[in-house]
């Protein structure tokens, strides 16, 4: 059963669907999502278990995928792309790889279709470790993560799942599903690793990401026939917040390739009536 995705919505023209990563959620890209808004509607959906989504034990790239091909149909998208950042990028795919006429094409964001080592689970259990009920401000919550998932831990990401809800706070993330589902989640599903997308797929890397190495150019171009691969100096693996403006280049000049305002002017002329 699929879930019913929260999401938000900016600008008018062919649709253009943002997928976030682990642990974000749509509002994470509003800032970069404004200036495709200038040519494109961009819809920004939060995934289940993160953001103002429903929650679910499911969490697998298949699921997470079905999930946002009901958010297509019940919000009448015609042949969106997809773009997709990490764990939106796997689910991009995996969307892409089982139901390739619903889209016009992917763009994925420093991720490739291979398993990765779990470097997540010790953020999932530091935010289960921290005690949400006795915190009375945020910055209790900031200094007490600190210390918890190392140095290198994303905190302005991990904060941002902390809501103040009926005057205390909790968490926005499931985190009792993201530790369960953390194998999935590491991984691509198997079943998938047979199958070929033929239609357009342009793949980013952060220069200084080690997600994307050049051993997965294989994969990714045996998965995705038309695969364009490119790289963003000085960009780590979150690239549109390291590198903004040289991802909007890219993937605006990419998408500015694709039939799609024909399309989308096509479908809007048979919506009218007669």
């Amino acid at each position: 059963m699929s879930v019913a995705l929260a999401f938000e919505s900016m600008g008018e023209g062919p649709p253009v669907v943002i997928l976030h990563g682990l642990f974000g959620s749509g509002r994470n890209w509003k800032p970069f999502a404004q200036a495709l808004a200038q040519r494109h509607r961009v819809i920004l959906p939060d995934a289940c278990n993160h953001g103002a989504s429903p929650w679910s034990d499911d969490m697998s790239y298949t699921a997470m995928a079905r999930d946002v091909l009901t958010f297509i149909e019940r919000e009448r998208l015609h042949r969106p792309v997809l773009v997709g950042h990490s764990m939106g990028g796997k689910t991009a795919m995996a969307l892409a790889l089982t139901h390739p006429d619903a889209i016009a094409g992917i763009a994925v964001i420093d991720i490739a279709p291979v398993t990765y080592p779990d470097q997540f689970s010790p953020y999932v259990a530091a935010l289960r470790g921290l005690d949400l009920a006795s915190a009375s401000r945020r910055k209790e919550i900031r200094r007490a993560l600190a210390v918890r998932p190392g140095p290198d831990a994303p905190l302005d990401l991990l904060i941002q799942n902390v809501r103040n809800h009926e005057a205390r706070f909790d968490w926005r993330l499931n985190l009792m599903a993201t530790a369960l589902c953390m194998p999935d989640l590491c991984g691509f599903p198997a079943a998938l690793m047979g199958e070929r997308y033929t239609g357009p797929a342009l793949f980013v890397a952060g220069g200084d990401s080690d997600y994307v190495r050049p051993d997965a150019d294989e994969a990714i171009r045996r998965m995705f026939k038309q695969a364009r691969v490119e790289r963003i100096a000085d960009a780590g693996h979150w690239v549109h917040a390291d590198a903004p403006q040289a991802l909007q280049r890219l993937l605006q000049g990419w998408l500015g390739g694709l039939p799609l305002r024909r399309a989308a002017l096509r479908v809007l002329a048979e919506r009218e009536p007669v």
